[in-house]
């Protein structure tokens, strides 16, 4: 994929963080942060931030660095809020036909081409974000190599049980220290989610605002392994929950979940928080288990 392509993508994504409430008037955007969440180096950020801020979306201010701007439409024609995914409907084939083994485990572009009827860029873009999640890298060779990541229920569970384990954890770390900043943008964007965008944001949107949340509180241990830890974990369970994604209500639960695990954060409840993440880590593994398991029966 193109810079130029790559800058439009981070850009298109940008907006939907405003539009979805993720991203405040007047918030600052951080070039390092956006690239970390992005997974990619700041130039391709950059150029997105100067194209958002020619558009009227950002204001640049001199020294300063970008800014989303007060009071600014966001073009609509540039985010979808309907009821879709962000990735193209080809990315869940090839996800669907390898969660089901109907494809082999090495590809070569010219294999997806034909397959899902694709030009070379779109097929350079799917494998692009098949691999910033996880679940595909390049071989040494010739070709592309397919991981045996979370595939199956069983694997899906193991990921959950580990989340289990080091999430609460992290929340009881030493160097553990609340952001009110953080606290005050995860809440507006619970808060949001109640209010009508669980039903008009889309699948993906939706999945991304909860990994977001569980990485936010992590990253507030102050220990970055409890990080690494929890990003690499997310991104191996990213294929198969998107089986499961459709299921608008879970959204429901989870954005109370989370907005309970904040009230107790700010009254400094470590431990009681702890405690309830847990309980809804566990929660939410049944929940995940049974749908997958009902998708396996009447998919085998």
């Amino acid at each position: 994929m193109s810079v130029n392509s790559l800058s439009e993508r981070i850009a298109h994504e940008i907006t939907k963080r405003i539009h979805g409430g993720e991203l405040a008037p007047d918030a600052h955007l951080s070039t390092q942060k956006l690239a970390d969440s992005f997974r990619v180096s700041r130039s391709p950020v950059r150029e997105a931030l100067q194209l958002l801020a020619e558009k009227g979306v950002l204001e640049q201010r001199a020294n300063k660095g970008f800014f989303v701007k007060q009071g600014a439409e966001v073009p609509t024609s540039s985010i979808d809020l309907a009821d879709h995914s962000d990735a193209p409907t080809s990315y869940f084939r090839f996800a669907e036909d390898w969660l089901r083994t109907q494809i082999p485990s090495e590809v070569t572009e010219q294999f997806l081409r034909d397959r899902y009827e694709l030009t070379k860029a779109q097929v350079l873009d799917l494998l692009t974000r098949a691999a910033n999640e996880g679940w595909v890298e390049r071989k040494d060779g010739y070709g592309w190599r397919l991981i045996a990541v979370a595939k199956t229920p069983e694997a899906l569970e193991q990921i959950y049980r580990f989340r289990s384990i080091i999430e609460p954890a992290a929340l009881l770390e030493p160097g553990f220290k609340l952001d009110r900043a953080v606290v005050a943008e995860q809440r507006r964007v619970m808060e949001g989610l109640l209010d009508g965008n669980i039903e008009r944001l889309s699948a993906d949107r939706l999945l991304f605002s909860g990994v977001h949340f569980h990485e936010e509180i992590a990253r507030m241990s102050g220990n970055p392994f409890f990080l690494q830890a929890l990003v690499r974990a997310n991104r191996l369970r990213r294929l198969i929950d998107y089986r499961t994604v459709v299921d608008r209500e879970r959204f429901y639960v989870q954005a109370r979940d989370q907005l309970q695990m904040l009230d107790f954060l700010e009254r400094g409840e470590n431990l009681e928080c702890s405690y309830f993440l847990k309980q809804h880590l566990r929660e939410a593994i049944v929940r995940k288990t049974l749908v997958h398991e009902e998708i396996a029966k009447k998919s085998g």
